[in-house]
């Protein structure tokens, strides 16, 4: 498509537009218009009149037919209301009252039915996806390409994850989402050339933030991402033919009817939409019916901290006894452990733990064949007769859960592995953790045992470099405000040891920038319901008795989450729920120290709260305050320190 011609008849539209029809959220105060100018299809959104979309493309191209030119839309437009009630344990809201418009504008092309556009908008949400219809005798299509855009307004600057090119990184296994934040750039730029992965979120000059992703998205269709044109045009960009060794369509097929996941857009005037949205979970179903009912649990991990050699017998051992220590219920037994620990001893190992109340994650390579990854486990979790086997050998023994690594890439072909996988695993009664792999798009209420995904530049690069851990800080005030905000965060953090190497002796390895209360806060910051801890046994005499107290304690499941303040790369404060207590938590990315005041509604005044706070040189502390009648606490916070509260 010529998307020089997409931006001029943008704004062209924006003065003339015929055939336009409005759906409103619940509040009135967000505004989408679709409209159709010269046989294109377009949509805009206001928030309070105030405009965060311009005029932008809709449409299909498939092998069935060119649904982006040509158009006619009906003028009767079928509204209706919708609401739903919904618990979810493993997200950042447990009980969700989703509310909201959805209108269906219907586009016919030379007299016929054609595509579908159907829009949800919620208070401070826009979803929006297609339905295509059976062309003459085709009944079924190939999407060549998605017209889908999104036009910003001059001015706009953007905090955008570059997505990689194929068959980099390490033993060929990118793109797997590890890429770093460009934070508050301009627009009009397309990352290393291949787009950005989602979400993607945009600072709409003074008027607010806008964050664009996707859900729904299951074997049935590929992932997708934004690619990035000139006047603040991003438009839907499909997987790379060199992604999984060049195996697999770029372009997904679709059954006719047939429908396509949803693209979503958070509004908001502050980041407190961004930060608190459900969009994600609302607009998808449970596809299957649990096994057993799941348990969200705290864990340990020798690999973070002792790497590849040390995934033994009697390494592992000592962290099940470390995991017993702290009353977390699991351990992750990391790669290598088919040849370093052997079945036997792994069943030895099963019954140890179930002694202990710990029970097993094992890591699983997901190849296969489309990257050159090494460790094993290899060549079971691409195939569905050996994957069974190994699953029902991993039931026989107790184990808790896998952890599936290296998939590099989004195509459809791909999408389906991850759904085979986490459907025959829920035949097993096994929870499932995604590593080196895509975004899990709304995967929490689709899938009952999706336990988390990485998709993130995580834990693991603080091991491998020093200027990770000099931008840990910057990365936990992103993370907060784009990754963590629309899917569990398999991130693997809150080290305590100060040196990433296997005894914390100094000056060995990576050295850790952060504070321990630093460490603290991500715990209550990064969200996912199965959290494997970056702690280490020796901190259970090295690391402040209050740290690990804490790290005892901290909830890996939420009630409810609410912004309080923050600006992405730089500092994030917020707040999250358990049952009763309150846990408010900032960190602090900036060279100067952070000085604010803000409000705790939430809390009665008077109210007694414990806090974990650092001094300049990063020294922490722990002491009690009372909430005055205000509501209103100083919060202090140096640069890469922390503070947590709690009443």
């Amino acid at each position: 498509m010529n998307f020089k011609y997409i931006i001029c008849l943008c704004l062209f539209s924006f003065f003339k537009l015929n055939a336009q029809s409005v759906v409103k959220s619940p509040d009135g105060k967000l505004k989408v218009s679709v409209s159709i100018s010269g046989g294109m299809p377009f949509y805009s959104i206001l928030y309070n009149e105030k405009s965060f979309l311009e005029n932008s493309p809709l449409g299909l191209k498939t092998n069935a037919g060119d649904f982006t030119t040509g158009l006619n839309l009906k003028p009767d437009v079928a509204q209706n209301k919708i609401e739903e009630q919904y618990e979810l344990p493993n997200i950042k809201q447990r009980n969700v009252h989703y509310e909201a418009n959805e209108a269906v504008f219907s586009f016919t092309k030379e007299n016929k039915p054609a595509i579908e556009v159907i829009f949800r908008v919620s208070n401070n949400n826009v979803a929006f996806k297609y339905k295509i219809y059976p062309q003459k005798e085709t009944h079924s299509c190939v999407v060549q390409e998605e017209a889908s855009g999104f036009v910003l307004p001059e001015g706009t600057t953007t905090f955008l994850c570059p997505q990689s090119k194929p068959m980099t990184g390490f033993a060929r296994t990118a793109p797997s989402y590890e890429t770093s934040y460009t934070l508050d750039a301009q627009m009009g730029k397309n990352g290393m050339g291949e787009g950005y992965t989602f979400p993607c979120l945009f600072k709409v000059n003074n008027n607010g933030w806008v964050l664009i992703s996707e859900t729904g998205v299951d074997g049935n269709y590929c992932g997708s991402k934004l690619i990035g044109h000139e006047k603040g045009l991003y438009t839907i960009g499909f997987p790379m033919a060199g992604e999984n060794n060049g195996n697999g369509t770029t372009a997904p097929g679709v059954p006719l009817p047939g429908e396509t996941p949803w693209r979503t857009i958070t509004v908001g005037e502050t980041l407190a939409p961004v930060v608190a949205t459900t969009i994600s979970f609302d607009l998808v179903k449970p596809k299957y019916k649990a096994s057993k009912e799941y348990k969200y649990t705290k864990g340990s991990w020798s690999w973070i901290i002792k790497m590849d050699s040390n995934t033994t017998f009697p390494v592992q051992k000592q962290y099940i006894d470390f995991s017993a220590a702290m009353g977390y219920e699991t351990i992750l037994v990391d790669a290598l452990w088919d040849t370093q620990i052997g079945k036997d001893k792994i069943g030895e190992l099963a019954e140890y733990g179930a002694s202990k109340g710990v029970g097993l994650y094992l890591w699983y390579n997901s190849n296969g064949y489309w990257n050159d990854a090494p460790q094993g486990p290899r060549g079971m979790m691409d195939n569905s007769t050996i994957r069974r086997q190994e699953m029902a050998w991993m039931k026989s023994i107790g184990v808790k859960g896998i952890k599936v690594d290296f998939f590099g890439g989004d195509k459809q072909v791909t999408m389906k592995l991850y759904e085979d996988i986490l459907t025959d695993a829920n035949d097993f009664g096994l929870m499932v953790i995604f590593h080196g792999c895509t975004l899990p798009r709304g995967w929490e209420r689709m899938y009952p045992n999706f336990a988390a995904s990485e998709a993130v530049l995580a834990s693991e690069n603080l091991h491998f470099g020093q200027g990770s851990c000099d931008n840990e800080a910057t990365n936990a005030a992103t993370h907060t405000f784009i990754r963590n905000t629309v899917g569990s965060m398999d991130f693997g953090g809150s080290a305590l040891n100060k040196f990433y190497n296997s005894d914390n002796i100094p000056n060995k390895g990576s050295k850790r920038m952060t504070s321990d209360v630093f460490a603290l806060a991500t715990a209550v910051l990064f969200q996912s319901g199965v959290q494997h801890f970056a702690l280490a046994p020796n901190n259970l005499t090295d690391a402040p008795a209050w740290a690990i107290d804490f790290m005892k304690e901290v909830p890996t499941t939420w009630d409810e989450v609410r912004f309080l303040e923050g600006y992405p790369g730089k500092y994030a404060v917020i707040a999250r729920r358990k049952g009763t207590k309150w846990y408010i938590a900032g960190v602090n990315a900036q060279k100067e120290t952070l000085k604010i005041k803000t409000k705790l509604p939430m809390i009665a005044s008077g109210t007694v709260l414990k806090c974990y706070s650092d001094d300049e040189q990063l020294n922490g502390k722990t002491e009690t305050i009372k909430l005055k009648k205000t509501q209103e606490i100083e919060i202090k916070i140096p640069c890469n320190g922390g503070i947590v509260l709690l009443n």
